[in-house]
């Protein structure tokens, strides 16, 4: 009989409940307008058990809503972080989404009451004690939520509470249209870096895989933190540039047989090509460790890479000074290292205040050079031992060749004036010095033609009485050479007149 009373009790309860329930929605549906469409009011109710609807205070109204995706459908413009299931306000319990306009004055209030999620539409100017305020105005709300850059707000559990426009849009562009804010788009803050420092974070716009990347900085609040992201691709587009740019260099660079060496504006080594560890020796670790430029040439000098200072004690002013030449781009040596090898290093200006520095191994032309010279030493030294004066015109008329003989028989060093001697100049200076004769008319001729260039012999006489024998030879290249030897009665009759 007891158990049939207690049931009885439970039964009036329960009824007495769900009768005040339904006047209270009746009271609701006649007192409060309808918010989804435009111009409507505020306190708009819907009821759910699970996803499925199973009363709303204008119920008529919205024939098209019958279950929570119906409901998000409708408000995901304006209201995108309508959570996606009520699971999330089952383990949240209460849920306050923003509109995505600051401006707005609407917001949805969802809280879990018994088993039953209850989601309400209302304005900002209604209050719960039945105070009407004023709109949400805060110019800090609305500077946030209008910022060109994603701004976020995350919960003691890593869920987002609150977002901007900006972040909204960016989770439209990643996720696509009706996207789920409370999955944030980016790591978890642990994985971010140390709060109030920039990290530099990519995320994946969907199948296409392509990264966007953001500066993010996390600012710590007492329930939460607060984020930032600034775009940055730009700035990572323009160092992927630079850094292609810089390998299609390098890449060319190292085609080349010369050694580079560019130091930017701090003087640390920014870029070298291979043939710079072959000229200098220095091992690509070393290198690609950036060492400024003191310490560059201090390794070259340990490597008897480059000449040994006469004075160490000014081998930084040194350094100093070779800088200062190369920014002015006029810094232009030859070294000749201990090995034997020899360098032609020279030093550029860069823009923004870079330094290049080229390495060039000239030891085989200075050793052929060197040759060169050597045989012409050689070849001299033979003409000056001969006893006939010689001279050599080049095809252009000017003389390349005198022996010892020729400056002693016409008192003249071509080599010690700085004008160059022509033939013209020649006959003129072996004309004062003879008797007239049209040799010498004959021999300007003969050293302008290009044509029958045959060897032939005059005879010419000096103011002193001597006879020369002049021979006229051609030669390769247009060149012709002439030779003034004594006859040899000439010769002969010296020592008789010495004698007399």
């Amino acid at each position: 009989m007891v158990e049939w009373l207690a049931l009885a009790a439970i039964s009036l309860l329960s009824a007495g409940l769900s009768a005040r329930f339904l006047l209270a929605s009746t009271q609701r549906r006649k007192a409060v307008p309808h918010v989804l469409e435009p111009g409507g009011g505020q306190g708009h109710v819907f009821l759910f058990d699970g996803a499925d609807l199973i009363g709303a205070s204008h119920g008529g109204a919205d024939k098209d809503i019958h279950d929570w995706h119906g409901l998000r459908e409708r408000l995901a413009e304006d209201f995108p972080g309508f959570p996606s299931d009520p699971d999330h306000v089952e383990q949240r319990g209460q849920i306050v989404v923003t509109p995505i306009d600051g401006r707005n004055d609407r917001d949805v209030f969802c809280e879990w009451v018994d088993g039953i999620v209850r989601v309400e539409l209302r304005r900002h100017c209604a209050a719960l004690d039945g105070v009407r305020r004023i709109p949400d105005t805060d110019p800090l709300r609305l500077a946030m939520d209008q910022a060109p850059y994603p701004v976020w707000y995350l919960d003691g559990d890593g869920g987002i509470r609150w977002c901007n426009a900006a972040y909204v849009m960016l989770a439209r562009k990643v996720r696509g249209r009706n996207p789920e804010l409370f999955d944030p788009l980016f790591p978890d803050t642990s994985d971010i870096g140390s709060p109030g420092k920039k990290t530099r974070i990519s995320i994946t716009i969907g199948e296409t895989r392509t990264k966007l990347w953001f500066d993010v900085v996390i600012v710590p609040q007492d329930t939460g933190c607060l984020c930032y992201a600034m775009d940055i691709n730009a700035v990572v587009d323009a160092e992927i540039a630079q850094r292609n740019f810089v390998q299609t260099l390098a890449k060319t660079f190292a085609q080349l047989s010369i050694g580079l060496a560019i130091f930017d504006r701090n003087r640390q080594l920014a870029l070298f090509n291979p043939a710079l560890i072959d000229l200098t020796c220095l091992p690509a670790d070393f290198l690609s460790s950036r060492p400024e430029v003191s310490s560059f040439f201090d390794r070259l000098r340990n490597l008897n890479m480059m000449p040994e200072p006469k004075n160490y004690g000014g081998w930084r002013q040194q350094m100093n000074d070779l800088l200062q030449a190369a920014s002015k781009g006029n810094y232009q040596e030859t070294w000749s290292l201990p090995s034997g090898s020899v360098y032609s290093v020279s030093g550029r200006p860069h823009p923004d205040g870079a330094v290049a520095f080229l390495f060039e191994d000239i030891t085989a032309e200075i050793t052929l050079t060197r040759r060169f010279r050597s045989e012409l030493e050689l070849g001299q030294a033979v003409l000056d031992h001969l006893d006939a004066a010689i001279a050599v015109f080049a095809s252009d008329g000017s003389l390349a060749f005198s022996n010892a003989a020729y400056h002693q028989l016409w008192k003249s060093d071509p080599e010690r004036s700085f004008a160059q001697v022509t033939i013209l100049d020649a006959t003129r200076t072996w004309q004062d010095l003879c008797t007239a004769t049209p040799v010498w008319g004959e021999i300007r001729d003969f050293v302008d033609s290009r044509e029958n260039r045959v060897e032939w012999e005059g005879q010419v006489q000096l103011r002193s009485g001597a006879n020369l024998t002049c021979t006229v030879s051609p030669i390769q290249n247009g060149s012709t050479l002439i030779s003034f030897t004594t006859l040899i009665d000439d010769l002969a009759r010296s020592p008789a007149q010495a004698e007399g």
